[in-house]
């Protein structure tokens, strides 16, 4: 992948052209440079650039003489107006329909008059700004999941061991999909479940993705590629909620089955249904008391802790 900013819909988003930071942004919506620092702006892929401003705040509210403004892309070549670049009188650059290769250095010299009145002395005044432009992708839909299991204790190797386990099968499980977890965390806590006493337990949570390597090559030749990623990211939470849900069959299909120190907890995992940088609780999965799956690989480090 080029190196260019993938961000998620929660952090990155904002309503209409995207997100920027380090600017300065008028109720217009124009971004002005600061002199010395570039401004950093991030443009959702095949959507309209920010009004970008050859000009500070502060010199914008002055009056300028003659100015002249020359806008320079990624590629060091001067930007000219055409379908795609926007250039007005007053040296406002807009990218319309923004892409991937688009993405870079933008930098904008400006250049004015200063007059003394009793001579009429001319002096030419300079000023570069650059802005950073960032295109990012985001699914209209993802989501963040957690789940619990039970642990024998909050000390020794094996709660990591379940953990990486348990991502490599959940990666295995949404592989060709072209969706893979991210941000995987968890913590061991003490738990008071009423008639059991203190219950160790690990908290897992992590989110799931739709560009996983190699996931520009499901998109084919469309143009974007938004409805691919969403169908397989809507696949991935339906079959990360059965591999949960079967669990609970297992063991209530094989009662004679003694639950291992690590079980998945009942009524534990839940989804978060993010859409548009909005994060709404969309589902709390409650079945019945679960017991792990067949994976010879979980059954592996559930082995091991009753072995400690």
């Amino acid at each position: 992948m080029r190196a260019w900013v993938l961000l998620s819909a929660v952090l990155w988003y904002l309503t209409g052209v995207g997100w920027q930071r380090n600017s300065e942004r008028t109720e217009k919506g124009f971004i002005y440079g600061k002199p010395g620092h570039p401004v950093k702006v991030y443009v959702k892929l095949h959507h309209n650039s920010p009004v970008l401003v050859c000009m500070d705040f502060k010199l914008a509210e002055k009056e300028t003489v003659d100015p002249t403004y020359l806008w320079v892309g990624p590629n060091e070549k001067p930007l000219t107006g055409s379908n795609r670049i926007n250039i007005t009188n007053t040296g406002k650059l807009t990218v319309k329909d923004f892409l991937e290769p688009l993405s870079g250095l933008y930098t904008c010299s400006f250049s004015y008059k200063t007059i003394k009145a009793e001579t009429q002395e001319e002096k030419v005044v300079k000023q570069r700004y650059d802005f950073m432009i960032f295109a990012y992708r985001e699914p209209d839909y993802s989501y963040q999941m957690a789940v619990r299991f039970t642990t024998k204790s909050c000390v020794g190797k094996y709660n990591d061991l379940l953990f990486r386990v348990l991502k490599k099968i959940l990666d295995n499980l949404i592989f060709d999909l072209s969706c893979h977890i991210i941000e995987p965390s968890y913590k061991c806590h003490f738990v008071k479940v009423p008639k059991h006493g203190l219950i160790h337990e690990l908290f897992i949570a992590f989110q799931v993705n739709p560009f996983a390597p190699g996931w520009k090559g499901t998109c084919n030749e469309s143009i974007d590629c938004e409805d691919t990623t969403n169908h397989n990211i809507l696949q991935a939470r339906d079959r990360i909620e059965e591999f949960f849900r079967s669990q609970a069959y297992i063991f209530n299909h094989d009662l004679n089955k003694t639950l291992p120190a690590m079980h998945f907890v009942d009524h534990s995992f839940q989804i978060w249904f993010v859409v548009l940088g909005l994060l709404v609780l969309m589902l709390m999965l409650h079945v019945r008391p679960a017991f792990p799956s067949k994976s010879t690989e979980l059954n592996h480090a559930s082995k091991f802790q009753h072995e400690d």
